[in-house]
């Protein structure tokens, strides 16, 4: 056991006073607000936390209640989070752009009892839904426009509740320190949502002994220090986002900034200029994807030199060195431009990355590594080393993990299967872990070890597919090379049962319709530009450039631009942006059964929902387009 955990500091409660106490002083975060970066000192976290916890202790929140946490990523949810362990309860975080069903089904699966919300947007979902979930006691919000004109008693300000939890540290300066010697590592701390890519999200029970052992042991793979500045955007549901911002930021001292708004994501990132980043996968596609949509932009001469430098840049990483020649013209200028200017350690994680955005990245000096994880093993657990950088790899275990392959077949390809000695301790209200045999995890991925002894993962086992002629392949490997075309948001590959392959993509407006208004191309809408012919001629190229690096088998034959965007909000995407294939299957059925009927053209007549409620009826037809190869066998 570490010194750290003979000292008791176990829980994010005792962490927290421990560095308040030794490091009072230092700036433990940041967040923006009006423009404006507002530093917190780990005295003034903890003394905010303290007052939230204390305030909650009045409301009669306590052991065993769970205390929900809704919003942007804002130092009041890490505040209210660790208030909430102080006190013995649970926290449970949720998506800021979850539904009122999906709330609903959280809040009433869990017994939420408060609810710590950042705005008027969450409120109203809350209230919405709080006749339904009888054991909500309250609702806190943190930001208060707009918010005069609720009476609801339930409702309260975070700052009437700080004031009351002043009031408690005021009468009695020894609750604090009381409620923290009484936090327990071994009771369960967080509840954290699984990905619930085919149901409704489990609700993983994890503790804070086994979050805190976990993190030091993933600071021993890839260290950090009170040095590193980390900027928190991944949503705080998500187990990275806990690890990271909570885990990291509580053992390594590391400082963590929050932006102000989404949209502002990229110019917040580049003032900070953060010395680590974690990106889901889609976050650095859309970057790539950007990075090649501004060179569209961009004169003859810069285009010329874009590819120039690229060329060179792949040509050194691909000897595992750098062209500095390409960093002097090119990649310096790119880096200072996404803020990575600073950048010591940057991964991805959550899903597959394909080969070709890594490349990029790498390419471009970005010190970008794979990690590997499910929620349910506290996150992350494989990682590349330094120097170690394999794109068809997630890297090697962390110290102290046990990896193996369950069944493999010939080609030592099985079940991922794992363990060590800080995993979760089972789901909220269900009986027994059913993943779970003798200490070890059954992930559900397929795949297997390389030479170098790195584990390379294929795909989840449900999701390998086979053709009707017997030819396997992983619809996420295609999926990730179609995704690498500043063309292309999503696809979805089929193919499983069928005598061949195909895809339905949806095209990335914002760059697609740059794209069309450079080249003359008139459009109203999402449905209308994917419907134009000279759209799908482009993307029917850019799925010709992928078939080309597959082998025959594997090739996209035929393909459809979908007339809207894949939704979290109508359950085709978890809301860590995986497809739902099930979903996808059912719902666009018809579309997939005319494409294997051969038919060259789709009537389509359905009504779509907004998130606002609103709906739009689309009528249009869908054109079936063939790969080259397709029309010359034909």
């Amino acid at each position: 056991m570490s010194a750290m955990l003979e000292g008791r500091e176990d829980t994010l409660p005792r962490l927290l006073r421990r560095n308040a106490r030794a490091h009072g002083a230092e700036v433990a975060l940041r967040e923006k607000a009006l423009g404006i970066w507002k530093s917190f000192t780990w005295a003034e976290y903890e003394a905010r936390t303290r007052a939230i916890a204390l305030g909650l202790l009045e409301l009669g929140v306590g052991p065993g209640d769970v205390v929900g946490l809704i919003g942007d990523n804002r130092p009041d949810w890490v505040m209210g989070e660790i208030a909430a362990h102080a006190l013995g309860a649970r926290s449970l975080g949720m998506y800021r752009d979850g539904l009122e069903d999906e709330i609903l089904y959280l809040l009433s699966y869990s017994g939420a009892a408060v609810v710590i919300a950042e705005d008027e947007e969450q409120v109203d979902k809350l209230l919405n839904i709080a006749d339904s979930v009888p054991g909500l006691r309250y609702i806190i919000y943190s930001d208060p426009r707009g918010m005069r004109k609720y009476a609801d008693p339930r409702l309260m300000a975070m700052a009437d509740l700080v004031a009351r939890g002043d009031a408690s540290h005021a009468a009695d300066s020894g609750a604090w320190d009381r409620l923290v010697e009484a936090t327990d590592g071994e009771r369960v701390a967080i509840l954290c949502t699984t990905s619930g890519t085919t149901s409704r999200p489990k609700l993983a029970m994890l503790c804070g002994r086994a979050l805190i052992r976990h993190v030091e042991t993933y600071l021993e793979a890839d260290p950090r220090g009170p040095q590193d500045e980390y900027v928190s955007v991944l949503p705080l549901p998500w187990i990275m986002e806990q690890i990271y911002a909570l885990g990291f930021a509580l053992v390594s001292r590391m400082r963590v900034s929050f932006v102000e708004e989404p949209e502002t994501m990229m110019s917040d990132f580049r003032e900070i200029g953060p010395s680590f980043v974690l990106f889901a996968p889609r976050v650095w596609e859309a970057l790539a994807a950007d990075v090649r949509a501004r060179v569209m932009d961009a004169s003859p001469f810069k285009r010329r030199a874009f590819d120039w430098g690229m060329k060179l840049g792949l040509a050194a990483q691909a000897k595992g060195r750098r062209s500095r020649l390409a960093d002097f013209l090119l990649f310096r200028a790119l880096r200072d431009r996404l803020g990575f200017t600073r950048l010591k350690s940057a991964a991805t994680g959550g899903a597959a990355l394909g080969p070709d955005t890594f490349r990029f990245f790498q390419a471009m000096g970005v010190p970008l590594r794979q990690l590997y994880g499910q929620t349910e093993s506290l996150g992350a657990y494989t990682i590349h080393r330094p120097g170690e950088v394999n794109f068809d790899t997630v890297g090697l275990a962390f110290q102290g993990v046990e990896l193996r392959i369950h069944e493999p077949d010939a080609n030592g390809v099985g079940e991922i299967v794992t363990r060590h000695p800080n995993m979760f301790h089972g789901y909220h209200g269900v009986e027994g872990i059913p993943d779970m045999r003798d200490g070890w995890l059954y992930t559900g991925d397929a795949g297997y070890f390389d030479k170098s002894g790195h584990l390379v993962v294929i795909d989840r086992i449900k999701d390998i597919a086979t053709t009707s002629r017997g030819e396997r392949f992983s619809p996420q490997y295609i999926e990730n090379k179609l995704k690498f075309s500043p063309y292309v948001a999503e696809a979805v590959v089929l193919g499983d049962a069928r005598p061949h392959l195909a895809a339905l993509i949806c095209i990335r407006f914002p760059i697609v319709s740059k794209w069309a208004e450079r080249n003359r191309i008139s459009f109203t809408t999402y449905t209308d530009l994917s419907s134009r012919p000279q759209v799908l001629e482009l993307l029917r190229r850019e799925v010709e450039k992928v078939n080309a690096t597959l082998p025959p088998a594997q090739r996209i034959r035929d393909f459809v631009l979908l007339y809207k965007e894949l939704d979290a909000d109508d359950e085709e995407l978890t809301r860590t942006r995986k497809v739902r294939r099930g979903v996808i299957n059912q719902k666009y059925g018809t579309i997939i059964d005319a494409i294997y009927d051969g038919q060259e053209a789709i009537s389509v007549d359905t009504t779509i929902t907004f998130q606002d409620g609103t709906k739009q009826r689309i009528r249009t037809v869908l054109a079936v387009s063939s790969a080259e190869w397709a029309r010359e066998a034909a």
